[in-house]
């Protein structure tokens, strides 16, 4: 499929993959400003409790120290560090710093001073007394009668059900199943832990450099916040250290711009990774029961989920994180009625937030492991019965209506096991002795973009010429590590027939760059990448058009050839680009320059099968995994080493999900101490060699065709980890992670 492409479709380097590795990359932590001031946090040691007293006499008298912030000194106002539009329906429950505190992370105070050393030692003088109140650590003890309300109003933050179809009339026997699953509280474990500096001058303008997935979000919340007008807060995305959706929330931003405010002084606020862990966000603790009903031949007719989930403290994003999920399964499975009844709870506990796939892998698992027991019942092979139930291109989703473009979910399943053994691998024996070997497979949808019938999806870029030949991309892109910048210059270098060296890209900078939502929902490569190619497009025509002056033909007759721009039926006959520039800056004065709007029109599902290989050690209760092939429906690869990076870092980060990763805490509600000393990632030794197979066509409406890829390569990973491990041992483990000790105890 890449013959006719010159730079679409081959292997790249990331654009600043040198810089990374030399340490030359200038991250937010290593931005020095003059006049600079550091801040500390002050978080709470307990899960739930009135501050009384905050007495910051010692912290103050230090010196060094400049102020002390806590409820007593700043904005009360209520906001929501996950709003993205302004008038965006979210609850809005969280201050600057906390009366009342709700989780043992919660912000207290700050301390800003002279040297981060200073700051730190002062928090460490700070004297605090706290009313403690009874913690609310599960969200089934939150839903009980006479629990302690954490926020006015009560702990159910919200409940709903979406429900679509209509469930035929039953022929023969039918089996049912019922398989209840849950994830933990998981970290997103990137690299660079958060942080932000901002700065106010003596205008009152008010600029922020953040590592965010929205530079518009931030100012939207900020501005607001703070009483401040949109002109006069700059928000500028500084490079990332990854994100995987931990950094899409305005956690750090609000008190670091009311710092910066109130002191007319540049502060800088980082955290460390403790701190990370406990303060910030993580991915929700959820449970979901999940009942499918098949006829016996394994063609389903009817699925019910109900879904109970863990909001933590306060409540952000977690409404729609958990609407999200109940749209995910109908984009992977046809089913004549589907049912998904959810609750959203406060507890006491760290802030659940987006996370990478945004609610796909939490309920995906749910739902492929009761595939994988449905199949048990039904004596069926488990990829038969999922290539009974699985979409078929252009199907229509059942609870929206959307068409699912292009799905190839089905082929991904199919070359998948033809190229994994499936067939002859499932049949072996697991063994009897102390190593168990078993395989798993699982199948997973998501989406391409934000657009719905209430959210329309767009992106705006402008492209000018430079006098050399080359170009300028102006977009607010938001670069979380995964190569969007070097996508967009080789989709721009493709369409425009230069080299990618020959064109320069742009992060966000929300004075400087032109609107776009940001780094969410699978859209960079579907919507923005399009965006860069309609606008190279549009600079193509503008190129033409002076060119036509300057030769004086009319448009319809020039053509580009050979990297010329020439008259059709006059070849040798024209000009170079950079000529056209250079000629109309002297003669015609005026720029080569354009500006588009690329508003997306579709939103197809994107697609991934995944198959596993495990040996568990049944004495110890560890768990391996041995072998594994991801396959995924990309559309076109853009960048094919970038995406085959993207699968195998997802797996990873899967596997971690499926075996390892919880963020623990005690009775008293405090996040188990330690790091990564104590949250354990899958590290590199312990990882297979991760197979890729791409899938491509020519379906769907992003550039050349392509989808993205940045979720759908970890949702079905859980999954086929946990279904291998099951059919190793032949239990029904469900409660993740995989644990040495759930293990040995499921054998016991």
């Amino acid at each position: 499929m890449t013959d006719e492409l010159r730079v679409v479709g081959r292997d790249h380097p990331i654009a600043d993959a040198a810089l990374k590795v030399s340490g030359a990359l200038v991250y937010a932590t290593d931005m020095r400003l003059p006049r600079m001031l550091y801040a500390k946090l002050l978080l709470s040691p307990i899960a739930h409790g009135r501050v009384a007293h905050i007495d910051a006499t010692e912290a103050l008298a230090l010196p060094g120290v400049v102020a002390v912030f806590s409820h007593e000194n700043a904005p009360q106002r209520l906001y929501s560090r996950y709003r993205l539009l302004p008038d965006q329906d979210c609850p809005e429950d969280e201050p600057l710093f906390a009366e009342t505190v709700r989780f043992a992370g919660d912000r207290v105070a700050a301390v800003v001073a002279e040297g981060l050393d200073i700051a730190a030692a002062a928090v460490r003088l700070l004297r605090v007394q706290y009313e403690e109140l009874p913690a609310v650590l599960t969200a089934e003890e939150a839903l009980r009668e006479g629990a302690i309300p954490i926020h006015p109003g009560g702990n159910l933050l919200s409940e709903f059900e979406h429900a679509a179809g209509e469930r035929p009339e039953a022929r023969g026997n039918e089996v049912t199943v019922t398989v209840a699953t849950s994830l933990p509280r998981a970290h997103h474990a990137a690299l660079e832990p958060h942080s932000c500096i901002a700065d106010c001058d003596a205008s009152g303008k008010l600029t922020m450099w953040s590592p965010t997935q929205s530079v518009f979000g931030a100012r939207t919340v900020v501005a607001d916040l703070l009483g401040l007008s949109y002109s006069q807060v700059r928000v500028i995305k500084v490079p990332m250290g990854g994100s995987f959706g931990g950094k899409q929330e305005f956690t750090l931003e609000p008190v670091t711009a009311f710092m910066a405010m109130t002191l007319r002084r540049p502060v800088r606020l980082a955290l460390e990774r403790e701190e990370c862990i406990s303060s910030t966000m993580v991915r929700g603790a959820s449970t979901s029961t999940v009942r499918v009903t098949a006829d016996p031949a394994g063609v389903l007719k009817d699925l019910e989920v109900d879904t109970l989930f863990d909001a933590g403290a306060y409540g952000t994003s977690s409404i729609d994180y958990v609407d999200m999920m109940t749209k995910k399964l109908t984009r992977l499975y046809r089913v004549p009625q589907y049912r998904h009844h959810c609750r959203v709870v406060y507890t006491t506990t760290p802030v659940a937030g987006g996370c990478r796939a945004w609610g796909a892998v939490d309920i995906t698992a749910p739902m492929e492991i009761a595939m994988d027991r449905l199949a048990g019942r039904l004596g069926m092979d488990p990829v038969e019965l999922r290539l009974k139930n699985l979409v078929e291109p252009f199907d229509r989703e059942l609870l929206t209506g959307a068409e699912l473009g292009d799905a190839r979910i089905r082929e991904c399943l199919v070359r998948g096991a033809e190229a994994f053994r499936w067939d002859e691998r499932v049949q072996q024996d697991p063994g009897r002795g102390r190593y168990r070997r078993g395989v798993g497979v699982a199948c997973g949808a998501h989406k391409n973009g934000m657009l719905s019938d209430t959210f329309p999806d767009f992106s705006t870029m402008t492209l000018k010429m430079n006098e050399d030949g080359s170009v300028a991309l102006g977009a607010s892109l938001h670069e979380v590590g995964c190569g969007a910048v070097t996508a967009m210059r080789l989709i721009v270098a493709e369409e425009l027939g230069i080299e990618p060296e020959m064109v320069s890209v742009t992060e966000a900078d929300s004075d400087l760059t032109p609107y776009d939502f940001g780094c969410y929902g699978s859209r960079v490569t579907y919507v923005c990448g399009a965006a860069a190619r309609q606008t190279a497009v549009a600079l193509k025509e503008r190129l033409l058009e002076v060119a036509a002056v300057l030769m004086g033909r009319p448009v319809a007759e020039l053509c580009f050839r050979g990297g010329r721009i020439e008259a059709a039926s006059a070849p040798g006959e024209g000009l170079a680009p950079a000529e056209a520039v250079m000629a109309a800056k002297t003669v015609l004065h005026e720029d080569v320059s354009v500006q588009s709007t690329h508003q997306a029109t579709s939103n197809p599902g994107a697609y991934s099968a995944q198959f596993a290989e495990v040996v568990v050690d049944t004495w110890t209760g560890l768990t391996r995994v041995t072998d594994f092939l991801a396959v995924g429906d990309v559309g076109r690869a853009i960048n094919r080493a970038m995406v085959v990076g993207q699968y195998q870092g997802a797996v990873q980060m899967g596997i971690g999900f499926a075996l390892c990763e919880e963020v623990g805490l005690d009775t008293a509600g405090r996040v188990v101490p330690g790091g990564f000393k104590q949250y354990h990632v899958v590290n590199t030794p312990d990882m297979p060699d991760v197979k890729v197979i791409l899938v491509e066509h020519d379906g769907d409406d992003g550039p050349y065709g392509a989808k993205s890829v940045g979720e759908i390569s970890v949702v079905p990973t859980v999954p086929a980890v946990v279904n291998a491990v099951n059919r190793a041992l032949g239990t029904s483990l469900s409660d993740l992670p995989l644990t040495p000790a759930k293990v040995v105890a499921a054998l016991r």
